[in-house]
């Protein structure tokens, strides 16, 4: 096994510790990982994350759902609209996008490096998410009254972005789930993991028609994640996950303007 080969499996090792101790965010890392350091083309890799994400997320959901934190109510609603889109999007809009976006000047800008530009930005919001102190939430005595409209139309947003780049669309999702939903913050980083598995899971079935899987690597990579997730669980004894969480966002914002400038210069 090559230098390069096992940086590759200990990015996927350590995408799963910052999942496990921090209950999301570690994914955002799964696309640069398998594009810059294994070198697979970012359309490959946008696939295979879906993969990675979808899979390590149905673990942390599996086991938030034992513990009865899944609002699964929440959960259908919110995840229909997002699998449909991510879907969709995965099998007929993201084949569809051209090779060649646009030409500026000597610059000519492809789909990969268009891909890659929006994923940039993607992770640049992200690292806001995990960055900014988020207050708690609670339950209200009164009968909650859900907006299901703004519910389902956030659905549809995360599962393009999601089919797009290959996230999971947490930083997205939970201030959705806190903000229309009313759930507590807790059960909102439950939900959301629970919404992710799904929609990132049939995101991926979505691509099997259009491209060529090597499964044997996709499933070693995955299985070194979800290891490394349940070291994360372990820590997560012993090391405070907020504080880890707003440190990994100021690395995913660093990570995220050395993809813009890597990209274009």
């Amino acid at each position: 096994m090559q230098i390069i080969e096992i940086l590759g499996y200990l990015g996927a090792l350590f995408i799963g510790v910052v999942l496990g101790l921090t209950g999301g965010g570690g994914s955002i890392l799964t696309v640069p990982v398998l594009v810059y350091i294994l070198g697979i083309s970012p359309i490959i890799a946008t696939a295979y994350s879906l993969f990675v994400v979808g899979s390590s997320a149905l673990i942390g959901a599996l086991r938030n759902a034992q513990k009865g934190m899944v609002d699964f109510k929440i959960g259908i609603v919110f995840a229909t609209p997002a699998l449909i889109s991510v879907y969709l999007t995965r099998m007929l809009i993201f084949p569809a996008i051209p090779d060649y976006l646009f030409r500026a000047g000597s610059f000519v800008v492809t789909k990969e490096v268009g891909i890659m530009i929006f994923f940039a930005i993607i992770m640049l919001l992200a690292a806001h998410s995990m960055i900014r102190d988020r207050k708690e939430t609670t339950e209200s005595i009164e009968k909650l009254k859900f907006n299901y409209p703004l519910i389902i139309s956030e659905g549809i947003i995360v599962g393009v972005l999601t089919g797009l780049v290959g996230a999971g669309g947490g930083f997205l999702i939970i201030p959705a789930l806190v903000l229309l939903a009313k759930l507590p913050m807790k059960k909102a980083v439950a939900t959301s993991l629970a919404i992710i598995a799904v929609k990132s899971l049939i995101g991926f079935i979505g691509d099997i028609q259009n491209i060529e899987i090597d499964w044997l690597f996709l499933l070693s990579f995955t299985s070194i994640s979800i290891v490394g997730i349940f070291i994360g669980i372990y820590l997560n004894k012993f090391i405070d996950g907020k504080k880890i969480k707003k440190g990994f966002g100021w690395f995913v914002l660093i990570m995220g303007i050395y993809i813009v400038l890597k990209e274009l210069l």
